[in-house]
């Protein structure tokens, strides 16, 4: 059985100009992804896949397979399974074989714990799904405690969702996306329906779940500074032991 890790960094972003070439820590966030994905124990193949010839660049220099993506497959527009797909199919032509199980990576998620990729792949395989992700719970924005502003004015306020619930700890378990892993089966990435953007994630979807603060997504200056303060204690603790 063979595992593609696949890594998707485009340069182009609404929130942070080429969020993947931003710096932390001396090195650029894609760095990060890229040493994470070099320690994915059940990675048969890394690669990348991009429209910037500077992330592509350091790719190289971390020795993974480096493909430069088409500008339809880069725009705002654009759907990350077909850049991942992308991916797949320059490393099969390149190869002569086929993948079995796509390990998905965003380039601009610096911090993930060392083992989640593994987790999520391992999960797949055991439980025969089509696809895993990870996810994180709201903790306090949930969304029963969420609100909605309407009225002529834009200044009416009112639930969300109606509920009586006064304590958090009385709030229903709800998750959200982490994006730290996304394992898929080749067979359910493949499958696209235009009528279902999500199709490539097939039926069977489980999910694995990560603490608050083990993810960190970078879209703005605050996620990196967040990623900074994280990645500053954990070199502390492991300076400490």
């Amino acid at each position: 059985m063979t595992t593609l890790v696949v890594i998707i960094a485009r340069a182009g972003s609404k929130g942070l100009a080429n969020k993947s070439m931003q710096m932390l820590r001396g090195k650029p966030v894609i760095a990060w992804t890229i040493e994470y994905a070099l320690h994915i124990r059940c990675a048969d193949a890394i690669v990348l896949t991009s429209d910037c010839p500077n992330i592509l660049a350091v790719g190289g220099e971390h020795g993974l397979y480096c493909y430069q993506r088409p500008a339809h497959l880069a725009a705002d527009t654009a759907a990350i399974d077909g850049a991942v797909r992308h991916g797949v199919e320059c490393w099969e032509t390149e190869h002569n074989r086929s993948s079995d199980i796509v390990s998905i990576l965003y380039g601009n998620i610096p911090v993930r714990p060392v083992d989640l990729s593994d987790r999520a792949v391992q999960k797949l395989i055991e439980t025969k799904a089509d696809s895993v992700q990870s996810v994180c719970p709201v903790g306090k924005m949930h969304p029963l405690w969420m609100r909605k502003i309407s009225g002529p004015r834009a200044d009416v306020l009112e639930m969300y969702e109606p509920n009586r619930i006064y304590r958090r700890q009385d709030l229903p378990p709800v998750y959200m996306l982490d994006a730290g892993a996304l394992a898929v089966t080749r067979s359910s990435l493949f499958t696209v329906d235009p009528a279902e953007p999500y199709a490539y994630l097939g039926r069977d979807r489980r999910a694995i779940v990560t603490a608050p603060g083990e993810v960190v997504d970078v879209d703005d200056e605050l996620d990196i500074t967040l990623a900074e303060v994280i990645l500053q204690r954990r070199a502390s603790v492991q300076t400490a032991v």
